[in-house]
């Protein structure tokens, strides 16, 4: 049997891979199709399933999406209040799996990072009594003061960090007083041994280092354990190895010294046992993990504020008055009352009243915008001064806020190409370290000074601490994580973390005309007939033909008719012709409007006249039309179209740097022509159509360029997809941003220039990060080896050795953070 449900949530092919698989799991289903668009599910079964077995089965499989029957109301599935109750390694270990709990990684064994909450709180409770939880605004039955919103309890992140915080003070109470015992032997005439014996003082040593070792830091001894018996050999490998070897040494020597040969004794008979070094080595490491877990909560502080940008609660317009309602009980439709200084709650259009609306959090652009009746307004953005009411159009994960959230998660989890080498690397790093300790221990045993079995065993064991594999392993995606939030807060959406390096690579970028050049708000200028007069006949037919076109062009003609208050007939036969305009009949006419191309398509004559008056108004860099009635071309339709006051100067600074830009159009070659003059560009080609720009971006690549296309509409999808990076204009169609790597939210050229300048900026500190990485380990493995000793005298401690271990992955986090800093305009 085969069942189609509605499923919802669902906003990136990713999704659809996993509802698929996670579906594919139940043994009763044969086949199983997602469709994104449709948010449908095709299920095939040999036995029926119930669809609460479905959503338990989506559920468990840690996806938060809703599966109803067909008809059903829409019901999506919330996460938990403080939290998403899903984990994946900061290093990206095993791709984009994640986990329903925290713990550590199976492969490099660092704790692993709750995914941020994409949803705000929608529960409400009262300050004076806070056992009142509801799930809607309202007031308080025992006090009756207003509902608030319910602040998220303490996220996964911070509960690992309060864990570790305990353990630390823990780890540090216990290892200070070893520190101390053991230093004492450095000072003349060691006080301590006038209290208690050399042996006495090992024992404490001992027993204050239990609770350090089996409690505070047992959790490394676990991971290196489950890192060997996997063999996904990590950092806690070498940890594990290198103070599991001191600590068992130190436990035997204080049990059977005599088995010990001299050298390894002090003068009072005792073993030298390394307590110290062990409880240092592992509270040090125990710091770095801490500061770790707060670094990594500062690394998605853009989702945090962008999530403090959603509204809670909207005021409801009905017919009884208004009234507060919860942000998810808005339905499409509803009419909403924005008071001044509130938050816009959904994507909608202003249908009453005017403000000056901020929206300087979505789009990067400080000065407010001014609205008015018909306009469009985004959630997340503040009112002025003046109260208005709008229509919802988008709702919950609909809005433009909302994607923003989504788009900037995932791309925060997506992997850079630049990361394959250190992946690779990390992949034989730790055997190579473990070789190299061995090798370091035999060395000084053969040929080192007396006592040479001491020297050795200490300077294999600083081998084994100082490696640090996760340094190279966090080097690229804490700098994708803050910089894929940098580029949000500027109206930069990146797609995934592949975008960010290609950017820094581009030296083409091929740019659409309308809507990315220009305003993408054509306006008509005139509709006339061969004598140069307005012809009302002409206009009636051409706004009868395109009242069913999306078209921008369209649109501006049907606009002009509403203000001519044309009378609009019935239509047939309508076909849109790619590249060249549309066609179809009214009142058994035959009617075309369109280019040239299409004028020849369908045999048309065109008089000398006419054609004469058009190339006169292209060569104003106007778009003009010919409008065709039963194959006679009777007139023409002029539409202007304003150049961006931005695109001149965005097209002048990516030339300044190196880059070559060339406009591509669908438009006739004059009006082409004098666009480009106007932006001095050199490289234009009109009368494109969606095969020609597809073939241009195919055969820059064939040269080897890096190729990176920006435009607005459906036309520019397969060039988009196909160049190595798509630039999308936020203002354009979802088929042009579903096709591109990148979104600018506000729709301009200038946002190339933000996106190419945080490309560059987030390499450079990739390469950064990279090079601190491979630095310190390239130097500090030979120095813990002792290579300095023979010329300088020079031995590593292995707690100096934990010691820049852990702050060396803490190094590349803060130069990471550094990105939170910078400019890109």
């Amino acid at each position: 049997m085969r069942h189609t449900y509605q499923i919802h949530g669902m906003t990136y092919p990713g999704c659809k891979t996993s509802v698929e698989s996670a579906l594919g799991n139940l043994k009763e289903i044969t086949k199983v199709e997602a469709d994104l668009k449709k948010e449908e599910v095709d299920i095939e079964m040999t036995s029926h399933i119930s669809v609460e077995k479905l959503q338990e089965t989506i559920l468990n499989a840690g996806l938060h999406y809703t599966i109803n029957m067909p008809g059903h109301e829409k019901h999506i599935v919330k996460a938990p209040v403080d939290g998403t109750g899903i984990f994946n390694c900061p290093m990206q270990c095993e791709g984009d799996k994640t986990y329903d709990e925290a713990g550590s990684c199976p492969v490099c064994g660092m704790d692993l990072v709750e995914q941020p909450k994409l949803t705000v709180a929608t529960k409400y409770t009262c300050p004076m009594h806070p056992e009142i939880i509801r799930d809607s605004p309202g007031s308080c039955p025992i006090c009756g003061m207003d509902l608030v919103p319910l602040e998220p309890t303490e996220s996964e992140e911070d509960k690992t960090y309060h864990k570790l915080l305990k353990k630390m003070k823990i780890a540090a109470l216990f290892t200070v007083p070893i520190f101390i015992i053991a230093m004492t032997d450095l000072v003349p005439g060691n006080p301590l041994l006038k209290v208690f014996s050399q042996q006495t003082w090992n024992w404490i040593q001992l027993i204050l280092s239990l609770p350090v070792v089996f409690y505070a830091t047992w959790m490394f001894f676990e991971r290196a354990y489950r890192s060997i018996i996997t063999w996904n050999l990590n950092m806690f490998t070498l940890i594990g190895i290198g103070t599991a070897v001191a600590f068992l040494f130190s436990v035997v020597a204080l049990l059977f010294p005599d088995i010990f040969p001299d050298q390894f004794k002090t003068e009072s008979g005792t073993v030298f046992v390394y307590f110290e070094a062990v409880t240092v080595i592992l509270t040090l490491v125990l710091l770095g993990q801490l500061l770790e877990a707060k670094a990594h909560s500062q690394t998605s502080g853009a989702i945090k504020e962008l999530l403090k940008l959603a509204p809670t609660e909207a005021t409801l317009v009905t017919q009884e008055g208004d009234i507060v309602i919860s942000i998810h009980d808005i339905k499409k439709g509803d009419l909403l009352r924005v008071k001044p200084g509130g938050k816009i709650p959904v994507d909608g259009r202003i249908t009453e009243g005017q403000g000056t609306v901020d929206e300087s959090m979505i789009t990067g652009e400080p000065i407010p915008v001014d609205k008015t009746t018909n306009d469009t307004v985004s959630s997340g953005t503040i009112n002025g001064t003046r109260s208005f009411i709008m229509v919802a159009e988008k709702v919950g994960s609909e809005t433009l806020l909302s994607q923003i959230i989504q788009m900037v998660n995932k791309a925060s989890r997506s992997k850079a190409p630049i990361q394959n080498l250190a992946d690779k690397i990390s992949k034989y790093f730790v055997p190579i370290v473990v070789i190299v300790s061995i090798i370091t221990f035999f060395v000084w045993k053969f040929f080192g000074p007396e006592p040479a079995l001491v020297y050795a065993f200490v300077n294999a064991i600083a081998v084994l601490i100082i490696a640090c594999p996760c340094a190279l392993g966090l080097a690229t995606p804490m700098s994708v994580m803050v910089g894929v939030g940098k580029g949000a807060q500027n109206g930069v959406l990146i797609k995934n973390a592949e975008a960010l390096e290609n950017l820094n690579k581009v030296d083409v970028l091929i740019t659409d005309k309308t809507g990315t050049i220009t305003e993408g708000k054509p306006s008509v200028e005139k509709v006339v007939n061969a004598s140069e007069e307005f012809d009302a006949k002409l206009l009636e037919y051409i706004i009868s033909l395109n009242q069913h076109s999306e078209h921008p062009l369209a649109k501006a003609i049907m606009k002009f008719g509403e203000e001519k208050e044309s009378t609009l007939y019935p239509s047939s036969d309508f076909e849109a012709v790619a590249g060249k305009g549309v066609m179809g009949t009214v009142e058994g006419t035959k009617i075309a409007i369109g280019n040239k191309n299409l004028m020849e398509q369908i045999n048309a004559t065109i008089s000398e006249e006419i054609d004469s008056k058009v190339i006169s108004e292209q060569e104003l860099g106007k778009t003009v039309s010919y409008i065709s009635v039963d194959s006679q071309v009777e007139g023409y339709v002029t539409i202007t179209d304003a150049i961006k006051k931005t695109s001149i100067q965005a097209i002048a600074t990516l030339q300044k740097q190196g880059i070559e830009v060339i406009m591509l159009t669908g438009d006739n070659k004059r009006t082409a022509k004098t666009v480009a003059n106007l932006l001095n560009l050199s490289s234009f080609k009109a009368e494109c159509l969606p095969e020609d720009k597809l073939k241009i971006v195919q055969e820059l690549q064939a040269e080897g360029k890096i190729v990176a296309m920006a435009g607005d509409g459906i036309n520019d999808a397969p060039a988009l997809a196909q160049a190595d990076i798509g630039i999308a204009m936020g203002t354009g169609t979802d088929v042009a941003i579903e096709s591109s790597e990148v979104t600018l939210v506000k729709g301009d050229l200038l946002g190339i220039v933000k996106a190419k300048n945080l490309g560059t900026k987030v390499m450079k500190n990739i390469k950064q990060n990279l090079f601190f990485a491979f630095i310190y380990n390239v130097l500090g493995v030979p120095v813990a080896a002792g290579l300095l000793y023979p010329v300088f005298g020079l031995l590593l401690s292995p707690m100096i050795a934990a010691a820049a271990m852990s702050f060396s992955s803490l190094s590349v986090i803060a130069n990471a953070l550094r990105l939170k800093t910078i400019t890109i305009n």
